[in-house]
C-alpha cells in the first residue's frame, strides 16, 4: 500500500505529563559480526515500565552526532533529530538505544552528500549495518528492564536503508525466531545495492516506509517499486508519502521545519510511527 498525503496541519499524540525526565546512559555493545565494539545511549524515562518495549534506531550517512560537534562525540553532542526522537519514543514508553556504528570503524563524523560511492566497505548499509543492529537487539535482550520480544527497529536516510535490509526476510532463522517486532525506514535509499534485484524483497515483520515526495537525495520511485514488489511477494511493507516534503523533513532545524510540508510530514510521522509501535508492541 502506497499513500500520498497533502497535509494540513496533523495532530501529534499527547505526551504522558508524568513521564518529561529523560535519561541518556552511554553503553556499548558487540556487534552480530563478532567482532566490532559498537556505541549507543540509552534513552529511558524515569517512569517507563519494569519490562518495556523497546526500539534501537540507526542514523543516516551524517553519523549519530550534530555538524557542531567539533570532535567531542558523545550523548551531549548527538544530533537535534536523534535527541528529539529518543525522548519522544523514551516518553511513550519505551527503551531506546541510539546506534553509533560509524564512530567505532572511524568515521564518527559521518559523510557528506555526494560521496557514496567513496565511503568503505566497514559502514555498508546491506552487508554490515544490519549486524550492528543485530548487537543492538541482543544488546537490548539481556537488559532487564526491556522485553526482548518486543524490540522495533528504526532508522533514517542510510540508517533507514539498513533497516529495510536488517528486515528482509533472508536472515538466518535464529535471527527472525528472536528478531525485530517491526521496522520502521524514513527516507531511505531503496536500492539497497540489487540485493534483492532476482529474489525479490520482502521483510519478516511489519514494515513502515516514510518520506517526501520531493526527496532531493533518494528515489522515491525506487521505494515504490520495493514496496510494490514486496506486497506481491505477501510482505507487510507500506509506504506513505508525503506531498512536497524534503529529505530529513523531520530535522528539527530552521531550514527544514520552515518549509510547512516539511513540518507537516513531521508531525504525520512523529504520530504514526508512535501508533504503529503502539499495536505492534503495547497491544496484547
Amino acid at each position: 500500500m502506497i499513500r500520498l498525503l497533502a497535509l494540513a496541519g496533523s495532530i501529534l499524540l499527547p505526551l504522558p505529563a508524568a513521564a518529561q525526565q529523560v535519561a541518556v546512559e552511554p553503553v556499548e555493545f558487540l556487534s552480530r559480526d563478532g567482532k566490532t565494539d559498537i556505541n549507543g545511549y540509552v534513552f529511558k524515562a524515569a517512569t517507563t515500565a519494569a519490562e518495556a518495549p523497546a526500539v534501537v534506531m540507526m542514523h543516516g550517512r551524517s553519523g549519530a552526532y550534530s555538524g557542531r560537534a567539533n570532535g567531542k562525540y558523545g550523548a551531549e553532542t548527538l544530533s537535534a533529530r536523534h535527541k528529539a526522537w529518543g525522548r519522544l519514543l523514551a516518553r511513550n514508553g519505551y527503551v531506546v538505544l541510539m546506534v553509533d556504528d560509524f564512530g567505532p570503524v572511524g568515521y564518527p563524523g559521518g559523510f557528506k552528500a555526494g560521496t557514496y560511492k567513496d565511503r568503505p566497505a566497514a559502514v555498508d548499509e546491506v552487508a554490515n549495518r544490519p549486524l550492528h543492529a543485530y548487537g543492538a537487539l541482543r544488546y537490548l535482550q539481556q537488559r532487564p528492564d526491556v522485553d526482548g520480544g518486543k524490540v522495533a527497529l528504526l532508522g533514517w536516510s542510510n540508517g533507514g536503508s539498513a533497516t529495510l535490509a536488517a528486515m528482509a526476510d533472508d536472515k538466518p532463522g535464529d535471527m527472525r525466531k528472536i528478531g525485530f517486532r517491526a521496522g520502521v525506514s524514513i527516507y531511505p535509499g531503496c536500492g539497497l545495492k540489487n540485493r534483492f534485484e532476482k529474489q525479490g524483497y520482502r521483510p519478516y515483520a511489519p514494515v513502515q516506509l516514510f518520506m517526501g515526495s520531493a526527496d532531493e537525495e533518494v528515489s522515491p520511485a525506487s521505494c515504490e517499486k520495493l514496496v510494490a514488489r514486496g506486497r506481491a511477494k505477501g510482505g507487510d511493507i507500506t509506504l506513505t508519502s508525503f506531498a512536497g516534503a524534503t529529505h530529513s523533513y523531520d530535522t528539527p532545524i530552521e531550514s527544514r521545519r520552515s518549509v510547512k510540508a516539511n513540518a507537516d510530514a513531521k508531525a504525520a510521522t512523529e504520530s504514526a510511527v508512535l501508533a504503529f509501535l503502539a499495536r505492534i508492541l503495547k497491544e496484547r
